[in-house]
């Protein structure tokens, strides 16, 4: 039964009294910027038109609020820094959003090295608390903006996933309140737990569908006392790529092997009214290393300037100031940014990285097909790609599906997967059946009917 404005209202009223009036808001003009997140307009699910926005201070109050969401059956759809790109958190039915930015608290435990952050706490208030205390948190998925709560629901990755991994493997507790308004605690500051099934994998990444995570306790590191950034052009996309698996067979683990096209890089620096700093070949290679001394550093960079150059490397640009290596990181993270107003869509699609240089020949062959521009670019470590279909050359959104539909084929019949690290969204599960069987969705459809019976919590009629 579809929910109308005026029980919407009297709910409000309800939770008033839990938060405080001042804490939930029915007007549309204020609850705009949380209707959309990153994902490009073109394709961006259309948000439903009844709707309010609470903002809880407390578990105990998310608690109360998805008792009463539950016992009346209204949608639920938890929000956090409306980041992602495949729009997992726009609300497109009527009913509650969800947003714990006001639980933004972190305390840094520097004996054990872990932190104990509230969901609301963004990616930079983490590296920040971490920096303060002489630690590290080496994830960086991305725009800093983020909060902890939806970096965990998507198990984010980003580029340093090749020496220390995702979202996933700092994640050592969480605390989360079920759609019927349990309080469960899962794991803590611990590095071993083998008691019982593990809950908590099963909540990480599942995009706010099974239950709303309200704290986390995540794992840091020792700062690192050196860092460099390299960045490596050649004439030819087949030389970098041949570097890559060279460079990982070497014993040197570097922080982040990214792989750009000097075309999008430029672009990315224009759209910041910067310049990158090497302005030569067609294809290059960043690559971040970091040590516990300046002479462990520079010496894996002499292995690896000498592995680069017996791929035909030109030349070689090495970053020691912090300023220099964060605008490098900086631009490169802007090259979405710089290519979204001309974008109908952005894939992310994963294979061994073995075959990343084939998934490439596969998109340019694609793009050749169609007459069209796919600009890639992506995490070359880890064979994540990310594809940008274009409007230039674009007949309609039919051509667009064809094009995307060709990429997810090539990269599964690669070995690999349609999403590495930005999920499933309420994009992408038309396209599940590539790569999930329907035993899988049937699985995945019981545990999603165990955690949320009503269907109440970012509901999704295929996991229904």
């Amino acid at each position: 039964m579809p929910l109308h404005n005026n029980a919407l209202l009297d709910v409000a009223e309800e939770i008033e009294r839990i938060v405080g009036e001042r804490w939930v808001i029915t007007q549309r003009d204020f609850i705009e910027s949380y209707l959309k997140d990153e994902t490009p307009e073109p394709i961006r699910p259309k948000p439903a038109d009844n709707l309010i926005l609470v903002k809880p201070s407390s578990t105990s109050e998310v608690s109360l609020i998805l008792k009463i969401a539950n016992e009346m059956k209204i949608p639920v759809f938890p929000v956090g820094g409306r980041t992602g790109l495949v729009g997992g958190s726009i609300p497109t039915k009527p009913g509650i959003i969800l947003s714990l930015e006001r639980m933004n608290k972190i305390e840094v435990d520097r004996e054990n090295l872990m932190a104990v952050a509230e969901a609301g706490a963004t990616l930079g208030d983490l590296i920040k608390a971490a920096e303060d205390a002489g630690l590290f948190f080496p994830p960086h998925p991305g725009d800093e903006g983020a909060q902890i709560g939806g970096l965990i629901a998507t198990n984010a990755g980003g580029a340093r996933a090749i020496k220390y991994g995702v979202i996933r493997n700092y994640v050592r507790g969480l605390e989360v309140v079920l759609p019927t308004g349990d309080i469960l605690s899962l794991g803590g500051k611990l590095l071993k737990n083998n008691t019982g099934y593990d809950l908590m994998q099963i909540i990480i990444g599942s995009e706010g569908t099974l239950c709303v995570i309200t704290k986390a306790v995540i794992r840091l590191f020792p700062k690192s006392k050196y860092m460099v950034t390299l960045i490596i052009p050649f004439n030819s996309r087949s030389d970098a790529m041949r570097t890559v698996p060279q460079i990982l067979r070497s014993g040197v683990i570097p922080l982040a092997i990214e792989y750009v096209q000097l075309k999008e890089i430029m672009k990315a620096a224009e759209h910041l009214n910067d310049n990158w700093p090497v302005q030569k070949g067609f294809a290059q290679l960043i690559i971040i290393l970091d040590g516990v001394s300046q002479e462990e550093v520079l010496l894996a960079c002499e292995e690896l300037s000498k592995i680069c150059e017996s791929n035909n490397a030109i030349d070689i640009m090495i970053a020691e100031a912090p300023e220099e290596q964060n605008r490098i990181l900086r631009i490169r993270s802007n090259i979405y940014t710089a290519l979204k107003p001309d974008m109908i869509d952005i894939l992310d699609v994963t294979v061994p990285p073995n075959s990343l240089e084939k998934l490439m020949d596969e998109v340019d062959a694609i793009a050749a097909k169609y007459g069209v521009y796919l600009p890639t670019y992506g995490h070359a470590g880890d064979g994540n790609l990310h594809v940008h279909i274009m409007k230039e050359g674009m007949k309609d959104m039919d051509m667009a599906d064809a094009i995307k539909n060709e990429i997810y084929s090539a990269a599964v019949k690669l070995g690999g997967v349609i999403t590495g690290e930005h999920g499933i969204g309420k994009l992408r599960f038309k396209n599940l059946s590539l790569v999930l069987s329907e035993k899988h969705m049937e699985i995945m459809r019981g545990i999603k009917r165990v955690f949320d019976p009503n269907n109440i919590l970012n509901p999704r009629e295929i996991l229904f």
